[in-house]
């Protein structure tokens, strides 16, 4: 409600088709009123919308809520100092100003009341019909490890060159200050690369792993790196670059594929990661493990634990003799007492 309270602010303020341009970085973008948002405030409604619906049908819902929680005090915590700058006082109004510095404090203690409640509300599927918490696939982890980890890189990367050619600006570009613009409820854009590298990095190393928090923070962080490739992808073509490519400084070329690359990992870790993935199943293969993992325990001649040196495998299998009261009689040749009825399960 806040995020969304701030984006209706600005979209009644300003013209919403300079407002668009505005959040899409253009230059020339000339909106009525200076806008406190941009376009990853439009990403965390996004995200707050998706993760209020998957709380509650989920069975991932505490990871969700971790997820969240430590995206929304990633963003808003550097709004504690920057809204007070001279930047700010210059370009905002002081109501304005309060009211956003009250705004960062509720959403702070809204992202630790979300973490407090997932660690709180943790607890194992009360019975069988109660859906299990799921774990990314093999496929699905490696994948995702792969792509997160090189969009990870990427950027780390571009943070490098940017201190590098740039020195004047550090350290206001990870923390804020009068040389680094940004709007008012954002952080400054070298924070917001830091987190989404943090992010990345994590999501990937959990999604090798296949732990049941990979997928949340895989989706989280693939939604927060799309857009700004997306964007930074729609610039280049609104500038005519790709007619030209070829001509191009290398800075830029590595720009423009930077930002596809990006945009193809986002789209590409939604895909492996959205599917519900596998729950963890206790039974004869272990916990979230299906055939082919780990000893069978059932099948045809064959499997099952090798029979000691000189005997010969049973008719059901390696050393693995059936079940009193299936089969055939065990054991002398079909004389003495049969073996007792099978039982019925209880409550049958």
């Amino acid at each position: 409600m806040i995020v969304a309270s701030w984006l209706i602010r600005d979209a009644k303020g300003a013209d919403f088709g300079q407002l668009l341009r505005y959040w899409a970085g253009f230059l020339g973008a000339r909106p009525k009123v200076l806008p406190t948002t941009s376009a990853i405030d439009v990403v965390l409604l996004v995200v707050y919308v998706a993760a209020a619906f998957a709380a509650m049908r989920s069975a991932v819902a505490a990871t969700v809520l971790v997820a969240v929680g430590v995206i929304t005090l990633g963003v808003q915590f550097p709004g504690l100092w920057n809204i007070g700058t001279k930047a700010m006082e210059s370009s905002y109004d002081d109501d304005l100003r309060s009211r956003a510095l009250i705004c960062a404090f509720v959403a702070l203690a809204a992202g630790i009341a979300l973490i407090i409640t997932a660690g709180a509300g943790r607890r194992p599927p009360a019975d069988s019909y109660e859906p299990a918490p799921t774990r990314p696939g093999i496929g699905a982890g490696i994948t995702a490890f792969l792509l997160l980890g090189a969009a990870a890189a990427v950027l780390v990367a571009w943070e490098i060159r940017q201190v590098v050619k740039y020195p004047e600006i550090f350290p206001e570009w990870y923390v804020g200050g009068d040389q680094v613009p940004h709007a008012l409820i954002d952080p400054p854009a070298g924070w917001t690369t830091v987190l989404l590298v943090l992010f990345c990095a994590f999501a990937g190393v959990s999604a090798i792993f296949r732990a049941v928090h990979a997928r949340p923070f895989g989706l989280v962080a693939a939604a927060l790196l799309l857009p700004g490739a997306v964007l930074g992808l729609v610039r280049a073509v609104d500038l005519k670059l790709m007619d030209h490519f070829g001509s191009l400084p290398t800075e830029t070329q590595l720009t423009l594929v930077s930002w596809f690359f990006q945009a193809l990992v986002a789209v590409a870790v939604l895909i492996v990661l959205a599917p519900r993935g596998f729950a963890d199943v206790p039974g004869p293969y272990g916990s979230g493990q299906g055939p082919g993992y780990g000893p069978p325990a059932y099948g045809p001649p064959g499997y099952g634990p090798v029979p000691p040196p000189g005997q010969e495998p049973g008719p059901y299998g390696s050393g693995q003799p059936p079940a009193p009261g299936y089969g055939y009689p065990q054991g002398g040749g079909g004389f003495g007492p049969p073996p007792p009825p099978s039982q019925p399960p209880p409550g049958w």
